[in-house]
């Protein structure tokens, strides 16, 4: 569903800018058709959208940012059009209705967060990707996917993608460093009565699995490449079982309490419940889960 939704803003927005400003060319004076994607992280990016997520996107282009527009009365420069393209996609998913809004819309992942252009070249995503991001962008860039947009861009976008996962890594200092992050969301998000349990943010819970799954694809993606194919946690768990990386048990186990964790959270949404459990609630799932938590991200060895 949104992808659909997606699809049709976008070709709505193209359409209405394009008949005031004109078409925007390429490096080589050719006009973009319209050398657009629209990339989404998160939930959206792994597969996993629930009943009332934000879209996370980054929106990147292929355009020359210098050349001004052809065909429409005012014309404007490259970067000017696809900033605009980009605040029109968002206004059209945000806008309040009488039925209420299409999504709220997250850009903070773009390059350099809130601070960063709203629009991207995807040779400045690139050169961003590979010199200035840190490790959290690209634990981030794991779960990436192009939702819409132009074919052949989208195919560029993705071998951006393979190639900044598969960038060599020091096993010992990403091994800290996603351990370092993953403490800075614990301090900052779980509920600190260890009797309240998030499944999301409690020890065992949703997000100790995403960053285990993001550290063994950052950490092995170098010599297996397989794992830069997938953006979602089953098929990279399966994945690293077909690699021989983690062992298929394992994998199985870590897939059964992802997926039960997800459909109590499905469960809550449903009901407009917050996003706490019970003690009692999936206490097996949550231990299997600190145990490979334990075993994985704290073996220096």
């Amino acid at each position: 569903i949104a992808g659909a939704v997606l699809q049709e803003v976008l070709h709505r927005s193209g359409k209405q800018l394009v008949a005031r400003h004109g078409t925007p060319l390429d490096r080589h004076g050719k006009p973009c058709d319209p050398s657009f994607i629209i990339v989404g992280y998160g939930k959206l990016g792994g597969l996993e959208l629930g009943y009332g997520s934000d879209l996370d996107l980054v929106f990147i282009h292929d355009a020359d940012a210098q050349r001004d527009t052809v065909g429409g009365s005012k014309p404007l420069d490259g970067a000017s059009f696809y900033a605009r393209l980009g605040q029109k996609i968002i206004h059209l998913l945000t806008t309040s209705m009488g039925s209420g809004l299409l999504y709220e819309v997250d850009m903070r992942l773009r390059p350099s967060g809130a601070s960063g252009l709203l629009v991207t070249s995807l040779d400045g995503f690139a050169l961003y990707q590979r010199g200035q991001a840190w490790t959290w962008e690209h634990q981030a860039l794991v779960r990436a996917r192009v939702v819409v947009g132009d074919s052949a861009l989208a195919a560029r976008f993705d071998t951006v993608r393979a190639d900044v996962l598969a960038q060599p890594r020091e096993l010992s200092a990403l091994r800290q460093e996603v351990r370092e992050m993953r403490q800075k969301m614990r301090d900052h998000l779980a509920p600190k009565d260890p009797s309240e349990i998030d499944l999301k943010h409690s020890p065992g819970g949703l997000v100790d699995i995403e960053f285990l799954v993001q550290f063994l694809t950052l950490a092995y993606a170098p010599a297996h490449p397989a794992l830069t194919q997938w953006p979602d946690n089953v098929r990279l768990l399966d994945t690293l079982a077909e690699q021989g990386l983690l062992p298929a048990a394992d994998a199985e186990a870590l897939k059964a309490a992802y997926l039960a964790l997800r459909r109590a959270g499905h469960a809550r949404a449903l009901a407009g419940a917050d996003k706490a459990l019970s003690p009692e609630e999936l206490v097996a799932e949550r231990e299997l889960v600190q145990r490979f938590w334990t075993d994985i991200m704290h073996d220096d060895a």
